[in-house]
């Protein structure tokens, strides 16, 4: 989920980095990596971090008293902690990272996923490939660091309406004034893998590298993709920006988020894409649910909800 800039500054001045939590390891987590395994592959969910974010200016399509009791029946409130997942998929021979988090762009609350890859044994060197949900600061701002990409090895691939549309300071008028940061965060964010040679584009739908599959979310940005995964049967679907606020869009798939490129598209993609996770009952990897993200979507009234992945320690071989 990408965040405003407005709310980026609110984060950074409303709740200072405190030095301590940066050093101190009484303040800070476990290691954030968590493994499963796909039939043959071994995917691994990978924090970048959290974020709180004001979910009452930002969801749309739902009541200020609907939305504070959807957040209490998970003893939550619309100041929600939010999660930035990227996974990777390793068959044994390439490592494919999908989405690359916020890099340097959020300070202390983005921007942990080198560091912790590296402790689930992936450093940025060993990643082959990195496939990204779209562009939009919290999912391929990290894809550089300091100028330079962060994942030498890797080609970053990316659908080409979403390369076309924020690469282009042209389309800036085609979003919300408070959008507008999203294009010269993306020229300084991408432009080093360009340099690089490294920018492939695609259009989905399309079969990528190791035989994953890129399908059309199209409507929080113009090039918004999932990525289905599968092996021996198995099938695994990599969600981008589905879901931003998993208590109430889950039961009510009508809610929306202001940055939305095209609000209405993004409702019909998140209608069509949950009733296909509950029919078809594959695991989902969400880059905004509660880390992991690894779970299974279910009917449930008129809407759906979420099953989180069983807690295992039995990886095998």
């Amino acid at each position: 989920m990408k965040i405003i800039l407005a709310l980026i500054a609110a984060l950074l001045f409303s709740n200072p980095p405190v030095a301590a939590a940066q050093t101190d390891p009484l303040n800070e987590q476990a290691p954030g990596y968590y493994r499963m395994k796909l039939g043959k592959l071994r995917i691994t969910a990978v924090s970048d971090g959290t974020v709180t974010i004001p979910l009452n200016t930002l969801l749309i399509n739902i009541s200020p008293e609907k939305l504070r009791q959807s957040m209490a029946n998970e003893a939550m409130t619309p100041q929600a902690e939010t999660s930035i997942n990227a996974y990777v998929i390793d068959d044994g021979k390439k490592r494919i990272l999908v989405d690359t988090g916020a890099g340097e762009l959020f300070g202390s609350h983005g921007g942990h996923l080198l560091k912790n890859l590296a402790a689930a044994g992936y450093p940025a060197g060993s990643i082959d490939a990195v496939l990204l949900t779209h562009i939009h600061a919290d999912h391929s701002a990290g894809v550089s660091r300091a100028g330079k990409p962060a994942f030498p090895a890797a080609d970053v691939y990316v659908d080409k309406r979403d390369a076309d549309f924020w690469l282009n300071p042209a389309n800036i008028n085609q979003v919300e004034a408070d959008e507008a940061h999203t294009f010269a965060e993306s020229e300084k964010t991408l432009r080093p893998v360009i340099n690089a040679g490294r920018l492939k584009t695609f259009q989905a739908p399309a079969t990528l590298i190791n035989g994953i599959r890129a399908e059309s979310t199209a409507g929080h940005t113009p090039g918004s993709v999932l990525y289905r995964v599968e092996s021996e049967g198995q099938t695994l679907v990599l969600w981008g920006d589905i879901i931003h606020a998993k208590a109430v869009q889950l039961p009510d798939p009508h809610v929306a988020i202001h940055f939305d490129v095209d609000s209405k598209k993004a409702i019909a993609t998140r209608e069509r894409v949950l009733k296909q996770a509950a029919d078809q009952g594959y695991w989902v990897a969400a880059a905004h649910i509660s880390f992991p993200g690894l779970g299974h979507v279910k009917r449930e009234g008129s809407g759906y909800r979420w099953v989180e992945s069983n807690y295992t320690t039995q990886l095998g071989k």
